[in-house]
């Protein structure tokens, strides 16, 4: 937060965020980590035993949900980022990322509900009328009511244009929403008082495709002209999706509109939900890649703890016998391949969350824009690494443990469980390559990635003029891998217009290209820092060292997969696309 993200840099220069300082993240963390560990944690696997159950009440969570939600109200934990004006804490994402980490790591089911709380709120600051923030934006900031999104339904998956729900204009200036929606987090619930979903929907009006997509406010209960609750809206939980992960958190299909219409209020202007929706995006693809990470870190946690306690086999280099697994090299292998991708992919994350905070307030506005494009294009490179790294290492921790990892009883399986979802939803890893390469690279003709390109070029300069081998090698590395996403890239730009279908099968090849170097490049910013460090004789040497241990490794043994990708990307010519087309159709005629 510190040394990459720029913390200090950020309270010093916004005056926003101006007692945002290290010291005030220092309380902030310290009192959100005893949440997480104290509170959150401890139901985290009851959760997911007990799950969720529907009856004709209604949703009830498991034990301990009512407590801890009550808890996370009264420590303000889900509005850490919100404005101050409106009864958050004002904190810059620099912190709050940070914060909703823990909270991720310590129990991800349960904090998907203040996340979809958040998101909503973020959507209605951006476009509900004065009328609606008053009657609903305290009231969702503080927790006493919770917030969804209602976008997919059965036909329609991450195809918006497809989507039936439709809204009828009432007398009274409101809508009667009537439709269905399917994979709504949280979307019914017995947490708090009142739900307000956020409903994509049709006009009678609208036009065909994404250009006719609204976006209204449907709560669970009405409210009276006093602001006190009135009769229950036309909205109610049809099932529960049966989840491979994530048991805890209700997955609903909402019905609206069975017994005559539910009541909708319509945001913002017609036929513009989906550039509303879009406005909350960023946030939320941002808090997916966290998911990923935090699960991550948890899986190394324990997977480190059980390797310095089960003894199996004998030390491969002593010949001592009945050892600690962690003394097997292929062991610590395992390990450090954890540990290196989640440092890497939580400072790629911490980074554009401070890049978000200085395009919303940086005094100049060339900077706001020139924050704002850099985070845009970050965006998919933390949703997409984050979670397939997440992915990637809690299945490394089941295997650390062995046969007991594919034993429920430890719990590392959970972590990889919870953690599948994260590549799938907000958007699954190839609509984020998709998005990197149609809506970020061609859009300026790679303007921005060329400003990377020179910001991960000065780092391997810096780390190949250094003193030290180590360091010397990292640089070596990085420069490789970055001389691959450049030719990588110039084929891309080259390639989107003779040969696009080429070009979308090279996407995610091409996203993990850009994910891997930028592990590296921030890896590599942290050994400078930590290797600067060093001299200070009241450092923390064990851990700069372990930091430098961890950028080392990355180098050696992730930051090579950058030239394969290349590779797969350059190989996704005219010729193999149609070798491939021509293959898929002679299969579906046999």
């Amino acid at each position: 937060m510190n040394e990459l993200a720029g913390l200090d840099a950020l309270s010093g220069q916004l005056a926003c965020f101006s007692e945002s300082t290290p010291d005030m993240a220092e309380a902030i963390l310290r009192e959100a980590a005893r949440f997480a560990e104290e509170v959150l944690a401890p139901l985290n696997r009851r959760g997911d035993m007990d799950g969720c159950t529907l009856a004709e009440a209604g949703v009830s969570t498991p034990a301990g949900w009512k407590d801890a939600y009550r808890a996370l109200c009264e420590g303000g934990w889900g509005s850490i980022n919100l404005p101050a004006e409106h009864g958050g804490h004002g904190q810059p994402e620099a912190i709050g990322v940070a914060v909703k980490e823990m909270m991720f790591a310590a129990n991800l089911s349960f904090s998907l509900a203040p996340l979809l709380t958040l998101g909503a709120v973020e959507a209605l600051l951006a476009c509900a009328g004065p009328e609606v923030k008053e009657v609903y934006l305290a009231r969702m900031v503080s927790g006493e009511w919770s917030g969804t999104m209602n976008l997919t339904e059965p036909q329609a998956g991450s195809d918006l244009a497809l989507i039936r729900t439709r809204a009828e204009p009432h007398p009274d200036g409101s809508h009667r929403i009537f439709g269905q929606k399917i994979f709504i987090t949280y979307g019914e619930h017995d947490l708090c008082s009142n739900i307000v979903h956020l409903v994509l929907a049709r006009l009678p009006d609208a036009p065909p495709g994404v250009r006719g997509i609204s976006m209204f406010l449907v709560p669970k209960r009405l409210v009276n002209g006093d602001g006190t609750l009135g009769a229950h809206n036309d909205v109610r939980c049809v099932s529960l999706e049966h989840k491979l992960g994530i048991h805890a958190s209700p997955t609903c299909v909402m019905a609206y509109g069975d017994g005559g219409g539910a009541v909708g209020y319509l945001l913002g202007q017609p036929n513009r939900g989906l550039e509303y929706m879009f406005i909350m995006m960023n946030v939320a693809r941002l808090a997916v890649g966290l998911q990923g990470i935090a699960l991550g870190e948890r899986a190394w946690q324990q997977a480190r703890a059980y390797a310095a306690e089960r003894r199996q086999g004998r030390d491969a280099l002593s010949g001592a016998a009945a050892v600690c697994i962690d003394r097997h090299p292929d062991v610590r292998r395992m390990l450090m391949l954890m540990r290196c991708q989640v440092e890497a992919c939580r400072a790629v994350a911490y980074v554009t969350a401070a890049q978000l905070d200085r395009a919303q307030a940086h005094p100049d506005a060339a900077e706001r824009a020139r924050q704002l494009a850099l985070a845009e294009f970050m965006i998919p490179i933390v949703k997409a690494g984050g979670s397939e790294a997440g992915v990637e290492v809690t299945s490394l921790g089941i295997q650390v443990h062995g046969g007991m990892g594919f034993i429920e009883e430890t719990g590392a399986a959970q972590f990889w469980r919870d953690a599948r979802i994260t590549t799938i939803y907000e958007g699954t890893t190839g609509i984020q390559a998709n998005d990197l390469i149609l809506r970020k690279l061609l859009r300026d003709d790679g303007a921005v990635a060329r400003d990377l390109s020179g910001q991960i070029g000065s780092v391997a300069d810096r780390l190949t003029a250094s003193p030290r081998p180590d360091l010397q090698r990292l640089g070596t590395r990085l420069r490789s891998a970055l001389e691959a996403w450049t030719r990588a890239t110039g084929w891309v730009l080259a390639q989107a217009g003779p040969n696009l279908a080429g070009v979308l099968t090279a996407a995610v090849p091409y996203l993990q290209l850009a994910v891997t170097l930028c592990g590296g490049w921030q890896m590599g910013r942290a050994a400078l820092a930590a290797a600067t460090k060093l001299a200070d004789p009241d450092a923390d040497r064990a851990f700069l060292n372990s930091k430098l241990a961890s950028a080392c490794f990355y180098a050696d043994h992730v930051l090579p997969r950058a030239i394969a990708c290349a590779e797969t990307v350059q190989a996704c010519d005219a010729d193999s696309v149609r070798l491939m087309a021509h293959d898929w159709e002679n299969n579906d005629d046999q």
